[in-house]
């Protein structure tokens, strides 16, 4: 089954939930939409500075956004008619800025910063797409926006790990 990317697009950018549940229209790629919209999610973290953000605002950020990632997502869904069509990218946002907290906080600060990201987009999209136990029922079951939302924050969850000893095992090499 082909998309029809402009009926999408014209349907997701006529409603602010449509923004958010494009990603700002990152997920309006006629290619690789999930990839896509991680890419402008890591963007963003590193414009924002994120690494050096406190726990308190990593928290705020990824609690904010998985709400408003549901009520963005169940939006579009319904607006698309569909459980979680490929222009849904909230839910990669939400799930890469995941990986990207856990990284700035137990990624050693003597690694270099680009290589946190690069390896955290890496994994993140990874973890996304093998969708590994129990994401991988997250999203048949619970469908809709939620459903779109947790199979991604299940994969953020796994990346970060990942993420994290991936750090430590490059820091206690030397690298």
């Amino acid at each position: 089954m082909s998309r029809d990317v402009r009926r999408e697009a014209k349907t997701l950018l006529a409603h602010p939930w449509g923004w958010i549940a494009c990603g700002l229209g990152s997920g309006l790629s006629p290619f690789a939409s999930g990839t896509t919209g991680s890419a402008a999610a890591v963007a963003i973290y590193w414009a924002a500075g994120g690494r050096a953000w406190p726990l308190w605002l990593h928290a705020l950020v990824l609690l904010a956004g998985f709400g408003i990632g549901v009520a963005a997502a169940s939006w579009a869904c319904d607006s698309l008619a569909t459980d979680d069509a490929a222009p849904i990218v909230i839910d990669e946002w939400v799930g890469q800025w995941l990986t990207l907290c856990a990284g700035a906080l137990l990624w050693p600060p003597q690694l270099h910063e680009g290589w946190m990201l690069l390896a955290g987009f890496l994994l993140f999209r990874l973890s996304d797409i093998v969708k590994p136990w129990p994401a991988s029922t997250l999203d048949r079951d619970l469908g809709g926006g939620l459903g779109a939302m947790a199979d991604d924050a299940v994969a953020g969850v796994y990346s970060a790990l990942a993420l994290a000893a991936l750090g430590w095992m490059l820091g206690w090499a030397g690298i």
